[in-house]
């Protein structure tokens, strides 16, 4: 049985992996360059978003 400390210890771990992983995204998709229409208007670059990390 996991004590409730290290049970918090390893919540909190989780979470910290979590806001790294959606911040490194968050900064790979201000990289990526903006697509633009036939029109010549900006369009944003999305890619779907990824659900393996839906707690």
């Amino acid at each position: 049985m996991i004590s409730t400390s290290e049970m918090i210890r390893i919540r909190r771990q989780m979470q910290r992996r979590i806001r790294d992983v959606v911040a490194e995204r968050r900064r790979a998709r201000q990289m990526e360059p903006v697509a633009t229409d036939p029109a010549g208007e900006p369009t944003e670059v999305r890619s779907t978003p990824d659900t393996s990390l839906s707690i």
